[in-house]
């Protein structure tokens, strides 16, 4: 098993030494990679002097990291981690198990069992909960920290994700995906630590939780297209009834109809919800073809490969 540490950093020039050292020291035979997302202090020196390979990636944004990094390394299981020293290396272990066994393809590391008080910035556990409930109430699937740096991958799971986001909602679209498209996601709770004095967030907490969130929301349309575009159907044909029967009692009673205004609203409604449910059951079949054309290409590309990733 080739095992690859994938470091996404920019500006840790205080901490990204010993992140690579800790994991050097937890998975001696593991490939360590950090990817600098445009750093303008030293930590690609740093991270060179600790003997890791080095990227750079032009493009800011986590997410354009993460792309960069799913592209370009190979191997058999991936290990993610943010390079602000707050993820402890030495929990890597059963995060690595359940990959390696086949038990699941995404395992993330949940820091809210257990955290110090300053772990969080103030409102962002507020906002993992929103995070949270809103992607079990729409996808069926309780997850405990959504927006966690720390995860293990199965080369399927990394080979199989088109990255599309740019910045801090890779998490959530990496959990949305796993969930969508019938990868196994397992959790481990790990203790999440404090940055250390010089190491600052790059979070924004109210910008960047609103892109998490038209995620969540973009994502539940792109994945679940019938029941996205079924539920506006189902909100309109109510309106629509709502309005229509005001005027079939009025006609009923008068035999008259005093408010045309109504019923052509009423009339309307009931039309763009049709619609409306009509785009969810094509998208719903142009969904699941595309899903099963890229199962099956990713199959063809993962069984040309070796154990090791190395071709056959």
């Amino acid at each position: 098993m080739r095992v690859a540490v994938l470091i996404p950093c920019h500006n840790e020039a205080t901490t990204i030494g010993k992140v690579v050292r800790d994991f050097r020291a937890a998975l001696p035979q593991a490939d360590i990679w950090v990817f600098d997302n445009a750093s303008t202090d030293d930590t690609t020196a740093i991270a060179l002097r600790e003997g890791a390979q080095v990227r750079p990636v032009a493009a800011k944004g986590k997410g354009n990291v993460v792309r960069a990094m799913f592209r370009d390394v190979d191997a058999d299981v991936y290990v993610m981690v943010d390079g602000d020293d707050t993820y402890p290396a030495q929990a890597v272990a059963p995060l690595l198990a359940d990959v390696i066994a086949g038990r699941a393809d995404m395992v993330v590391g949940t820091r809210l069992d257990s955290h110090e008080a300053a772990s969080f910035r103030r409102f962002h556990g507020v906002g993992n909960q929103l995070v949270r409930r809103c992607v079990a109430m729409l996808f069926g699937s309780p997850v405990r920290d959504v927006l966690s740096g720390y995860r293990v991958f199965s080369r399927r799971f990394v080979k199989s994700m088109p990255v599309l986001s740019k910045g801090f909602e890779i998490e959530t679209e990496m959990t949305v995906f796993a969930l969508g498209n019938g990868f196994v996601l397992a959790e481990h709770p790990i203790a999440y630590g404090v940055r250390p004095e010089g190491s600052e967030s790059k979070l924004s907490t109210y910008r960047d939780g609103v892109r998490v969130l038209k995620t969540v929301l973009f994502l539940f349309k792109d994945m679940r297209p019938l029941l996205f575009f079924g539920g506006i159907a189902a909100v309109l044909a109510l309106a629509g009834l709502a309005f229509g029967s005001i005027v079939i009692a009025e006609f009923s009673r008068t035999g008259l109809v005093t408010h045309p205004s109504t019923a052509v609203l009423a009339v309307a409604l009931t039309l763009v919800g049709m619609v409306s449910l009509a785009t969810g059951l094509i998208l719903d079949t142009v969904n699941r073809r595309a899903n099963e054309i890229q199962r099956l290409i990713t199959d063809q590309l993962l069984g040309q490969r070796g154990p090791a990733g190395t071709a056959r």
